[in-house]
Parts: C-alpha cells; structure tokens; sequence
C-alpha cells in the first residue's frame, strides 16, 4: 500500500516552500510519488493499493487498486489502510522516493511485522502479517517520537519485528538535495534539478 495525497499547488510538501514555489512543490511531489509507485509495481504482490486523498491523475501507473483515505487523524488513516487488508500488508508513504523493489520484498516467514524508520523520528514503512488497525490507533503522528512510539506498540504486542534501513522522508529543500543524490537517476532527482538555480539554493 501507498498512503498519499493528490499531488496538487498548496496542498502537498507544503514546507518545501520556500524556497520553492508552491507549483515547483506540487511538482516535486507529483515526481515522488511517480517514484514511488514505480518501485511498487515492480515489487512482487498478490495486491497493490494507493490510499489516495484526492483524485488519481496520469502518474498512477496501471495495476494499482485506487482506495480513498477516511476521513480523520493520520493515525485513523493509516489504521484503516489496513483494515482493509485480509493478509500480510507493507504501507509506505510517498515521501521517499529513494525507496527500491529490493527494500519492499519482505520474508513474512519469520516475521510479524516490519518497521521501516525515518530520519525525522518517524516511520516510512509499516508491515503487518495479521493487520490489526488497533496497533496504529492513538499513534501521535508527525511528531519526533513518532517512530519510537509505533515501534514500542509492536513489541508491546509480542510481534517479531524485522527492521528496514533508515531512509530520509523529503519534507524540506535540504531533505530533498540529500534524497536526489541518493537516487539520481529517479523522477523525483530529474524534477529537482530542472529547477531554477535560485529555488534550489
């Protein structure tokens, strides 16, 4: 699964302006996410989901199942990602464009869940053999114990947990260089470095 906002002016990385525009952050969103979904539809799945608030647009490549996002707190949103899967689910976000096929491939067979941390204190990737939306319900979203807090509910509730790598979510301009030269050959790099010099300083 894909958690993610339309990618449209104003509405989405809203704090990557300034130094960017908010077109030029819609933009960068808008590449992404693109990244995003790529890496996911050459993983490996029985099924995959964009949880989408908003509208699909031509970014959305085939093969996604397009399911919108409840009304509510993130960690309502998220907990009703998944419960409306039946087995074994990875959510990501669309924050990391840097994320690969061979990250998303998970082994369930040893494990409960899989924790993928953030830089920022959060998470960019949770994985859930049995989905129970009650692990991810009253979660303090977006904050630096964020990810520290998710993390202490899975143990908490007797789960073997694998750890992904730690990746870097693009929330500011320097979030986003460091994401770029991360992956350069991606969308996301492409669309930053086709903007203006001064909005990149």
């Amino acid at each position: 699964m894909v958690i993610a906002k339309e990618p449209l002016p104003g509405r989405v990385k809203t704090r990557l302006t300034p130094p960017f525009t908010p077109a030029e952050a819609a933009g960068l969103a808008e590449a992404a996410l693109a990244d995003t979904l790529d890496a996911v539809a050459r993983t490996p799945a029985a099924r995959r989901v964009l949880v989408l608030e908003g509208r699909p647009g031509p970014w959305l490549p085939p093969g996604f199942e397009v399911v919108p996002q409840v009304a509510g707190r993130l960690d309502e949103r998220l907990a009703a990602a998944f419960a409306g899967c039946a087995g074994p689910a990875l959510l990501i976000g669309m924050d990391t464009p840097q994320v690969t096929p061979e990250l998303l491939e998970v082994d369930w067979s040893q494990r409960d869940a899989w924790f993928g941390p953030a830089v920022d204190g959060g998470f960019w990737a949770l994985g859930l053999a049995a989905p129970d939306p009650a692990l991810l319900l009253g979660v303090p979203m977006s904050v630096s114990e964020t990810g520290a807090v998710q993390y202490g509910r899975l143990r908490a509730a007797g789960l073997r947990i694998g750890r992904l790598p730690v990746l870097r979510d693009v929330d500011t301009a320097e979030d986003a260089r460091l994401v770029a030269a991360h992956a350069p050959a991606g969308a996301f790099a492409a669309r930053l470095a086709g903007l203006t010099p001064a909005a990149r300083r």
